[in-house]
């Protein structure tokens, strides 16, 4: 049980350190950790780099179970902050399908990156040495720890109704020799929502958690590898990325099942 709590939190670390990765590859934030405001100020590029090294140094010192709550703790707080102050205000000034719930993906995923940071952070035992320190950053942002799973579930579920507002759209995903593609599409979304509501409300928890993340991972397995290889460029690397998102998403709802120690908020 022990090795599979570890690899989860090194599938969150790994997922970071990715999104770092990429970011240097192609000279620009991922628009799911900063959105592409028409704005160009001196130094974007350099910023850039800086920010992706940080990720980078921050998955891998996750990955490798060094000051991981710590860091834990900080990606998680500036994670919501770019979620709270960035990715919405861009989507009400900039993006003209508001509206419209799919609009909001990258939004959602980063409040998922933000969750998971803070299940990570909770995975911990209260009391453990793991580079946490009593500085006030640490104690403010550790309260955040049980809201980890409700930020993370409100992506699922959020992704969940998506799948029945724009199922035909999101069927193309199915690989062609499944068949059935309509009713896979669904029965995901409604697995994602079912999945995502109990867990919030901690009914049959670690059963939902497990189940949420043998789905993501069988997606990772069937779905997005597959993708990633047939076209690993287009969108800069949207597919790639895809592959640690997933990654990363099982992971988290890995440790919600069996690594995440919180007591229940609602």
């Amino acid at each position: 049980m022990e090795i599979l709590i570890k690899t989860a939190r090194i599938s969150y670390g790994v997922m970071i350190a990715a999104l770092g990765v990429q970011q240097i590859f192609y000279g620009n934030f991922r628009p799911v950790i900063l959105p592409p405001w028409p704005i160009f100020f001196p130094g974007q590029l350099y910023a850039t780099y800086t920010a992706s090294f940080v990720l980078i140094l921050a998955g891998l010192f996750i990955a490798f179970n060094n000051k991981a709550r710590t860091i834990s703790l900080v990606l998680g707080g500036l994670f919501l902050l770019l979620t709270v102050f960035c990715q919405i205000p861009y989507e009400f000034k900039y993006d003209k399908y508001v509206m419209y719930l799919g609009s909001w993906a990258f939004a959602f995923k980063e409040l998922a990156f933000a969750g998971g940071a803070f299940v990570v952070a909770g995975s911990f035992p209260v009391g453990q040495k793991n580079g946490a320190t009593k500085m006030w950053l640490s104690e403010l942002l550790g309260k955040l720890i049980p809201f980890g799973s409700v930020f993370f579930c409100m992506t699922m579920i959020c992704f969940g109704v998506d799948h029945f507002l724009y199922t035909k759209g999101i069927s193309v995903l199915v690989p062609a020799w499944i068949p059935g593609a309509i009713f896979w599409t669904r029965f995901a979304g409604a697995a994602l929502i079912g999945s995502g509501i109990t867990i919030i409300l901690r009914i049959k928890l670690k059963l939902s958690a497990l189940l949420l993340a043998l789905m993501i991972f069988l997606w990772l397995i069937v779905l997005h590898i597959p993708r990633a290889i047939a076209d690993p460029y287009s969108l800069q690397g949207n597919e790639i990325s895809s592959v640690f998102e997933a990654f990363g998403f099982s992971g988290i709802a890995y440790l919600i099942a069996y690594g995440y120690h919180t007591k229940k908020i609602f």
